[in-house]
């Protein structure tokens, strides 16, 4: 692993003598809640993103800017050598949850890591190994994208546009999930395996879109540890149940570059405005 380090060392080293591109890209919102029966409430976010590439070496890193200093809130460098790419994620983000009914993880872990995967095209499909000895197996087949992946967790996902329905299905570690995406008489549909369905309204830049999310059942908190050693791993928090809801958000695009967005929630009838802006 050190000599690992040591060589992708070298190759930042020697792609920062020269900076091909970088690119700035961020967004902001002011956000007002009437939060129903509950005092009302302003929320405030502001993100930058800068990218620089130099050949096939790119450095990303994002920053939260509001509040009283500047965050970072990510930071990834990858270069790709032939068949191989070493990436490496430097910034150790808080992956503890903030909310303690949500079924959050509960200990702290550390996130930084470096990874090398070769990726080798045989025929039509991919194959793929990393450092972590995940092999992954990808390609399109007779209109199929097909990925499969073995490793600590063997993942499935299968994706395909039929007859203007675009189709995913996800078998990961034995449960399945799908989702189904078309549109009729104008109107966006998307349907999901957790019974959550959204319709999509008008045209661009002046959308309404309407969104029913199932029930939510109770879970109970798991037992971990702060290693995420053990059959729980680092824990999680308990899920608190909620009731089925919908929303309804009324969106339009204003000539000052701004958008402007209304959404009601009939889960504790709420109307929350929110301003925002990206470049």
């Amino acid at each position: 692993m050190k000599k690992l380090i040591a060589l992708f060392g070298a190759t930042t080293l020697a792609s920062t003598g020269a900076v091909a591109g970088i690119a700035l890209s961020g967004s902001a919102s002011v956000s007002y809640d009437d939060n129903g029966i509950s005092p009302s409430a302003t929320s405030y976010d502001a993100d930058m993103t800068i990218v620089g590439t130099s050949g096939g070496t790119t450095l990303t890193a994002s920053y939260d800017m509001d509040g009283t200093a500047l965050n970072t809130t990510a930071a990834d460098l990858s270069t790709t050598i032939g068949m191989v790419t070493i990436a490496a994620d430097m910034f150790d983000e808080v992956s503890a949850a903030t909310t303690t009914t949500t079924g959050g993880q509960y200990h702290e872990s550390t996130d930084t890591s470096v990874t090398v995967s070769l990726d080798v095209p045989v025929g039509d499909m991919s194959i793929g190994l990393d450092n972590s000895g995940n092999v992954a197996l990808s390609g399109t087949f007779s209109g199929v994208t097909v990925s499969h992946q073995v490793g600590d967790t063997t993942i499935t996902t299968a994706s395909a546009a039929i007859a203007g329905v675009d189709m995913s299905v996800t078998n990961k570690a034995g449960a399945t999930t799908w989702s189904l995406d078309t549109t009729v008489s104008g109107v966006d549909l998307t349907l999901t395996s957790g019974q959550k369905i959204s319709a999509a309204f008008g045209l661009a830049g002046n959308t309404m879109t309407v969104t029913h999310n199932p029930a939510v059942s109770a879970v109970s908190s798991s037992a971990g540890d702060s290693e995420g050693g053990g059959s729980y791993g680092y824990g999680t928090y308990k899920v608190s149940a909620v009731n089925a809801y919908s929303t309804v958000a009324i969106s339009r695009d204003l000539t000052s570059g701004a958008t402007l967005t209304a959404t009601y929630s009939s889960l504790d009838d709420s109307l929350t405005l929110k301003a925002a802006v990206t470049f």
